[in-house]
């Protein structure tokens, strides 16, 4: 399964200059583990992180100025950190496997003459095979518009290396997205798929209790409301997980003895909770928020074919405080499958962060300058002696022990 070593978020929001894990080729820091979760109190940055993930993915989605005007973004220049005229950038470093050498990408996104967000820099990089130091090879570099992608053909370069000239018609769409898309370019197509596959979620409660057509879809969306299909296609696909995640259910939500997908006689497609006590069913109309959102997240962990990185923001609200330090632990379980993705968790709660390792926790802070700071619980002095010792992270974090991360 691929994974992200390492994104710098700049200039994008309170995220002046941020950085998570290793970016870069030629960064010192350290790669980002596979279970990630970024604590902080309100108004730190912490959504302003997630969302530019999103907004990345959208950008490759949909072109730039379509992802810059979302109407929780609304516009560029609201987007752009204030006080700042410089590009928005991100450099973003891969790894497709443990055997592949790192791929690092950079984005840089400003306003063109006039006043339309475009892509003013775009490059792609990794260093040769055998190659341990020096500057990497860029396979694929654009600046205002204009640059070269490797090929296998074109014309060979004084290094030796067989380049064309590209130039792109629309500065809105990312080189990626176009060039990802042929076969003569395979580790772009393999970035560009990395990317396309971030999944972020956002669950609506409200939503997961519509009443879909019957039918089965083979993930979860990003809002929950096909939660019944996603449902149904589990249960086809893997029956034995399934019943395996219901009972893991029903032992963290008291009460609940089983949960079925029924499709009523006009076609629509329910869920039906069998509590213990009663003789007929409940259906998801019934179900608290809380109850639905523990099934979305355990129901999310048996997808055969997982997204490469999962982000979720505040996976506690409308849970028992109890039921997070097991919620925590069934994320990192999923995240250390062979197969599982990478999670990044935003989250206020504690008792989540008790779950965690110093290496799994990093604190978002605001300086005095008003701009936003991440630091790994790792690099705290004091703080692996304490864990070590046996305090939990989220007490530490509670008793103000990382000394950053608090109102």
């Amino acid at each position: 399964m691929a994974i992200l070593e390492g994104i710098q978020i700049q200039n994008f929001r309170a995220l002046r200059d941020v950085t998570l894990g290793k970016p870069t080729i030629d960064s010192k820091n350290k790669v980002l583990p596979r279970f990630i979760t970024v604590i902080g109190p309100n108004g730190v940055g912490k959504s302003s992180l997630m969302d530019a993930l999103g907004f990345i993915g959208d950008c490759l989605q949909e072109g730039v100025q379509a992802a810059c005007d979302k109407p929780h973004r609304g516009g560029f220049e609201r987007m752009r950190t204030q006080g700042i005229d410089e590009s928005i950038k991100f450099e973003i470093r891969y790894r497709e496997n443990t055997d592949a050498r790192p791929i690092s990408y950079s984005l840089h996104i400003n306003c063109d003459k006039y006043g339309r967000p475009v892509v003013v820099h775009e490059r792609l990089r990794q260093r040769r095979k055998g190659q341990t130091h020096g500057q990497p090879h860029s396979f694929f570099e654009t600046t205002d518009g204009v640059g070269t992608v490797w090929s296998g053909e074109g014309t060979v370069d004084t290094e030796g290396n067989a380049r064309i000239e590209v130039k792109m018609s629309d500065r809105q769409v990312l080189g990626i997205s176009t060039l990802g898309t042929l076969a003569d370019h395979p580790r772009i197509a393999l970035f560009r798929n990395f990317l396309s596959g971030w999944y972020l979620s956002y669950f609506v409660p409200q939503l997961a209790r519509t009443q879909p057509i019957a039918g089965a879809e083979p993930h979860l969306d990003r809002t929950g409301e096909n939660l019944a299909k996603y449902l149904q296609f589990i249960s086809r696909a893997n029956p034995h997980g399934f019943r395996q995640m219901l009972d893991r259910i029903a032992i963290k939500i008291p009460g609940i003895t089983r949960i079925e997908p029924v499709i009523a006689p006009d076609k629509r497609l329910l869920l039906a909770f069998q509590a213990s006590g009663y003789e007929e069913p409940f259906y998801q109309q019934d179900m608290s928020d809380g109850t639905l959102k523990m099934l979305a997240y355990m129901l999310l962990m048996e997808d055969p074919d997982p997204s490469p990185l999962v982000g979720i923001e505040e996976p506690e609200n409308g849970l028992h405080h109890q039921l997070l330090g097991d919620l925590a632990s069934e994320f990192k379980s999923f995240a250390r499958k062979s197969r599982g993705p990478q999670l990044l968790i935003t989250t206020h709660a504690p008792n989540f962060v008790d779950a965690l390792a110093p290496e799994e926790v990093w604190i978002l802070s605001k300086g005095l300058d008003g701009y936003s700071q991440l630091t790994n619980a790792a690099d705290i002095e004091g703080v692996r002696a304490m864990f070590d010792e046996g305090i939990p992270m989220g007490s530490l974090w509670y008793s103000n022990h990382f000394g950053i991360g608090n109102p």
